[in-house]
């Protein structure tokens, strides 16, 4: 007591340390969270097969057990969502003020989440093993609209053996350009399987760069922050996951896509406006890796259109612009690969499993399956076309009156756009959790995300957590998923309780007293 009184300083600014800046424990606990991804997945991710890990001394570790593998990924995904989850509260709250972090902090964060999985094998899905055989097709000279994997290849190749059963025997759903992006990468990979893999995800990776450069700008058009855009649109765990872990092409075609939006945008009321060309350019370019981005171009249009008066004549001469731009560049892709717009008859081949997020294919099930039992017989799958077509329709009349409503200005064109893509993924035919970021990016850039993004948080980590880090089944094995979550959710809640001790116990300060906490915020 006399020391402290010496030194000028109480008992209490001695014996306790300045509390801990909860932002940065959730970013710590994210990217902890991403690490135990990354190395679970050297166990338990969608490795090739053969698993190129056997017989290595320490990285091969992981494969030895798998139930303990998928443990890990699932404490680290557990820990990914809470911690993004934690930090969006916080931008929620007290918007750019302290102590949320600043958007510079978000991206360094959302970076950092993203290196280990970017180092690591894929996980979640196993459609990159897809591209590379359809991209190696097109190399040999073969179509891979009209050849499968296996017939290309046979059943026993080494870029066939890693592509699930279903997807062996089918042509390639994908436009032009990514396929001649992945002859390129076949160019460099030959039949090396896991370069092929670290290639395609560098491709993501671009395309996820291009998310990067213009969802703060489109944002910053809307007047809304960059930072809370990005954290939703950028760092969001389905965009880790599903992209960059998973290296779904949904990345390079948002990217292509918000990139040509963005500088579209930029131009004025001519008629060859050079920002305008290069603007409908990269976005018929993101429509030649997937055909929905196809939408954004209709509102590029719309707002051209709008900006010269918003007339009949100026509505036509948008869409005659921009149809012989689509045109001349589809038709260049199916000279430059020589398979034509063989593209247009492979796109409905991701039908041919039923997919339970589908309001569409839901409606035939259930109506199919009422039919049965009423004794009308079983014609579930003459009903699941009936109510896949109407919701294709119902979309498409979305989008219309989407595009109406920005040609009088009642709509930004940017809202429009999210609006549009969001009604085509959700009224298609197959709804995959990573399809719904065709939706969630662009909302993260428009002037209705502060109203709902409280959905678009709550929506976004619930579909993180439906996809097993696998990307396979468990068909044979079905003990081992649960084993794995229940194991997961309690190496969660010893390292929950361990920070919460790390931050009460050692500082002498309750939780709730730290900046930051307090009835408005969520505990880690």
């Amino acid at each position: 007591m006399v020391a402290s009184t010496l030194d000028g300083k109480s008992p209490s600014t001695l014996d306790v340390p300045p509390p801990r800046d909860p932002s940065r424990v959730a970013r710590r606990l994210g990217l902890t969270g991403s690490l135990l991804m990354a190395i679970g997945a050297l166990g338990s991710g969608a490795l090739p097969v053969p698993n190129p890990l056997f017989g290595m001394r320490l990285l091969g570790l992981p494969a030895r057990n798998a139930t303990i593998s998928i443990a890990l990924a699932y404490t680290g995904l557990f820990l990914v969502v809470l911690a993004w989850l934690w930090i969006g509260k916080m931008l929620r709250w007290y918007g750019a003020k302290e102590p949320a972090p600043t958007p510079r902090q978000l991206t360094r964060t959302a970076v950092l989440w993203a290196i280990p999985l970017a180092a690591a094998p894929p996980m979640f899905s196993r459609d990159v093993y897809s591209y590379i055989a359809q991209s190696a097709t097109l190399a040999r000279g073969l179509d891979p609209y009209t050849l499968g994997p296996a017939e290309a290849f046979g059943v026993d190749d080494p870029l066939v053996r890693s592509i699930p059963n279903i997807w062996r025997d089918t042509g390639a759903p994908y436009g032009p350009l990514f396929l001649i992006l992945g002859r390129g990468i076949t160019a460099l990979s030959g039949n090396d399987v896991v370069l092929g893999v670290f290639l395609h995800r560098i491709l993501a990776l671009a395309g996820l760069a291009l998310i990067i450069w213009a969802l703060p700008k489109l944002a910053r058009r809307c007047g809304l922050d960059t930072g809370l855009a990005m954290w939703l649109g950028v760092a969001n765990p389905l965009v880790l996951f599903h992209l960059v872990s998973g290296i779904h092409n949904e990345a390079l075609m948002l990217g292509l896509t918000l990139t040509g939006m963005e500088l579209g945008l930029r131009s004025g009321r001519r008629l060859f406006d050079k920002w305008f060309m290069i603007g409908a350019l990269l976005i018929v370019a993101g429509a030649a890796v997937k055909a929905p981005a196809l939408v954004a171009l209709g509102f590029l249009g719309i707002e051209w259109a709008r900006r010269r008066g918003a007339k009949i004549k100026d509505v036509a001469i948008a869409a005659v612009t921009l149809g012989i731009i689509a045109g001349g560049i589809f038709t260049g892709l199916g000279f430059a690969t020589g398979t034509g717009f063989g593209w247009t008859t492979t796109l409905n081949i991701p039908q041919l499993i039923n997919s339970w997020m589908s309001i569409s294919t839901n409606s035939g099930i259930f109506a199919g399956q009422l039919g049965v039992l009423l004794g009308l017989g079983e014609h579930t799958e003459a009903v699941l076309g009936v109510t896949r077509t109407l919701g294709l329709a119902i979309g498409a009349s979305l989008v219309v009156v989407l595009l109406f409503a920005t040609l009088r200005g009642k709509l930004d064109v940017v809202t429009g756009m999210a609006g549009g893509l969001t009604a085509v993924v959700l009224l298609g035919p197959i709804v995959h959790p990573w399809y719904l970021l065709w939706s969630v990016v662009p909302l993260a850039a428009t002037q209705g995300l502060p109203r709902y993004r409280r959905w678009v948080l709550a929506a976004s980590a619930v579909l993180a957590l439906l996809v097993p880090p696998t990307g396979a089944d468990f068909n044979f094995r079905v003990y081992q998923l649960p084993m794995a979550i229940l194991a997961g959710l309690i190496m969660l809640a010893i390292v929950l309780l361990v920070q919460r001790r790390l931050i009460t116990g050692q500082t002498g300060y309750d939780i709730d007293s730290l900046p930051g906490r307090g009835p408005h915020s969520i505990a880690p």
